[in-house]
């Protein structure tokens, strides 16, 4: 196999390909944590043994979705057009998280010879691409983009598209927001959609507590999580503190925009003022924790994946019809830091029916078939391209329209690497758990603010100089 030729440096960039699914459309919403924090079916594992690719057999491996009807109609469309062409049909599904064991089986039967023909999955694209394991898709992508125009969010290109050449397609979108309580906003006069900055939405979450009630407006932690490494960094941002500068090379996060950050933050967990905003226990929350509380009804805040309010839609639970979504606060500079990510479909390298793959995503996504799985996707599954979020997509749900807003943002935005792009050095700031623990020394650990951001950028150091970037 002629496998691609990466230099040390363009290995790091790239490795964290896979943190498309970090990027997301607010701070928090750690995507792996998905299946756990809502309680949906384990993932499945990659199927075993292994369906072999071969000619005149189309072979397709599928990731599990949250709403089962979404992949069963994904199932069905899939069969209808294997029957059409009058062709045997090998279809299954496969654990599609990133501690998966998907890409390594892919590769081992790549290797083989007989890869299965098409993979649908959140998975990192360049890592693909870097194995070689992938076949080109410009053709197809192009084909797509001249129906339904330029694929969201923007990022997508950045992820797949690699000397100048497209890897995977763009099948479906995903995004973070803010969940907010209208009625508890409404009923202390609060408009929502004013609620543009971090102090607007501080304030606000403390004007709706009522602990006497069992509710509280703060629903995030800062805790060693997915959900508070998001929180700290989008904080972080929205002051305009960084981990890198654009090369995301060169360490900066000891800076005075990432001191003012922090103190804005430690404020909240030590001061009296917002003490009655903040649920018992917040200091030690997990991924699963804020899911928990918002589907209670006893927080008025939080950032999420969609699969808090997807579970709400899907259990028929009251706060469904009580949750608004929001963008993402505005930084200081006015800019609005949001963007999403991406599923994908790749044609692995080596399918003996590349001709066929490719005539089956174009089926896929015509809209007809496409638009209803949008439909009941419960904003998980979102339209990858420009002109497929039409009206009867947005006429599913009033939040859709925020959820679009977000995919469609024209302000490019790396997730927590921004402003660079995603590498494995960054990646291994949260793996690390550095923020959490800044923020757990300058709350509890009798540290000044200063010298747990100091500490924090001295760690950050220590793993890009182990990584081999001297700082």
């Amino acid at each position: 196999m002629n496998k691609k030729k990466m230099s040390r440096r363009n290995f790091l960039m790239t490795a964290a390909g896979a943190s498309a699914g970090l990027a997301l459309g607010a701070a928090g919403g750690n995507m792996s944590t998905l299946a756990q924090a809502t309680n949906t079916p384990a993932p499945t594992n990659t199927p075993l043994p292994l369906p072999s690719g071969e000619a005149g057999k189309l072979t397709v491996i599928h990731r599990t979705e949250y709403f089962a009807v979404v992949q069963d109609m994904f199932r069905a469309a899939v069969e209808k057009f294997a029957a059409g062409k009058n062709v045997q049909l090998d279809i299954s599904t496969a654990n599609p998280e990133l501690f998966g064991d998907f890409t390594a089986k892919m590769l081992a039967a790549v290797q083989a010879g007989n890869p299965p023909d098409m993979g649908y999955h959140q998975l990192s694209i360049p890592q693909m691409y870097s194995l070689d394991i992938v076949e080109d898709v410009t053709d197809v992508v192009e084909t797509l983009m001249s129906k339904y125009g330029a694929p969201v969010p923007m990022i997508a290109e950045f992820n797949a598209k690699h000397d100048g050449k497209w890897w995977g397609v763009p099948f479906m979108s995903y995004t973070g927001a803010w969940f907010a309580r209208r009625d508890l906003l409404e009923a202390k006069g609060i408009d929502p959609a004013s609620l543009d900055t971090w102090d607007k939405r501080r304030d606000a979450a403390l004007a709706i507590s009522d602990p006497a009630n069992n509710v509280w407006g703060w629903g995030l932690t800062v805790n060693r999580s997915g959900d508070g490494h998001g929180l700290i960094t989008g904080v972080i941002q929205g002051f305009g503190g960084s981990f890198t500068d654009e090369s995301g090379m060169k360490v900066v996060f000891n800076s005075p925009e990432t001191v003012a950050a922090v103190k804005w933050l430690t404020e909240i967990y030590t001061s009296d003022k917002y003490k009655p905003m903040l649920p018992p226990g917040v200091e030690s929350w997990t991924d699963t924790s804020n899911n928990e509380a918002y589907l209670a009804g006893t927080i008025g805040f939080t950032i999420n994946q969609p699969s808090v309010y997807g579970k709400a839609r899907a259990d028929k639970n009251p706060v469904f019809e009580k949750t608004v979504v929001l963008h993402s606060p505005k930084t200081l500079k006015g800019e609005l830091l949001e963007a999403g990510g991406s599923g994908w479909i790749t044609i692995f390298k080596g399918s003996k029916n590349i001709d066929l793959t490719k005539e089956l995503i174009y089926n896929l996504l015509e809209p007809a078939t496409y638009v209803p799985m949008v439909q009941q996707g419960g904003g998980l599954f979102l339209p990858a391209y420009e002109n497929l979020w039409t009206d009867d997509v947005l006429g599913t749900d009033p939040n859709f329209n925020v959820f679009k807003e977000i995919l469609l943002n024209k302000q490019l935005f790396y997730g927590g690497s921004h402003p660079a792009k995603p590498n494995a050095l960054i990646s291994a700031i949260d793996a690390a758990g550095i923020t959490s623990q800044m923020m757990a020394d300058a709350i509890s650990g009798g540290m000044s603010v200063e010298d747990a951001v100091k500490k924090a950028h001295d760690s950050i150091v220590q793993i890009f100089e182990e990584g081999g970037v001297p700082q």
